[in-house]
């Protein structure tokens, strides 16, 4: 599978920027930064969370793992987990398992993106398969994807 036509497609819609990048498989974002030569910290990975029954995204830099008690605070949830992705997978059907941009809008679902990323010019994310990335002006990605920035990276390791 290749990226993603939908991601594509509203990309183009909303007259945004990106670049294409290409690189060897790799099946986690921090994995992706490694091929690529980038530090983790310039990958924005997406992970499907689940919150009392309801998906959501949650966006980090790949060397960085979601604070779920934070995250779990903020949307009030009394229950709440990483999703397996037998859940999620045909919610997103022009996706490889795994490998889901950040943008919850396209999907009918809420996004939470870390503050950390919104310190560089660009965001760099999986575009639907495991061989491509978007990198996109972070700015352009915050209007088209409206997240919710919050402080969501576990400071202390103690989530996935």
């Amino acid at each position: 599978m290749s990226i993603s036509a939908k991601l594509i497609e509203y990309l183009d819609h909303q007259g945004m920027h990106f670049e294409h990048h290409v690189h060897p498989t790799a099946y986690t974002a921090q994995e992706t930064a490694s091929s690529m030569h980038l530090p983790g910290k310039n990958i924005a990975k997406t992970v499907v969370v689940e919150a009392d029954g309801a998906l959501l995204l949650a966006i980090v830099p790949a060397n960085q793992r979601v604070d779920l008690h934070h995250l779990k605070f903020i949307t009030r949830a009394a229950n709440i987990r990483i999703a397996d992705e037998r859940e999620f997978a045909s919610m997103f059907p022009s996706c490889e398992p795994g490998a889901v941009p950040p943008f919850g809008n396209l999907f009918g679902l809420s996004t939470y993106c870390d503050t950390q990323l919104e310190h560089d010019k660009t965001i760099e994310f999986n575009a639907g398969s495991h061989t491509d990335t978007l990198r996109m002006d972070f700015h352009d990605f915050k209007r088209v994807a409206r997240p919710t920035m919050i402080d969501l990276v576990d400071h202390q390791r103690r989530a996935a």
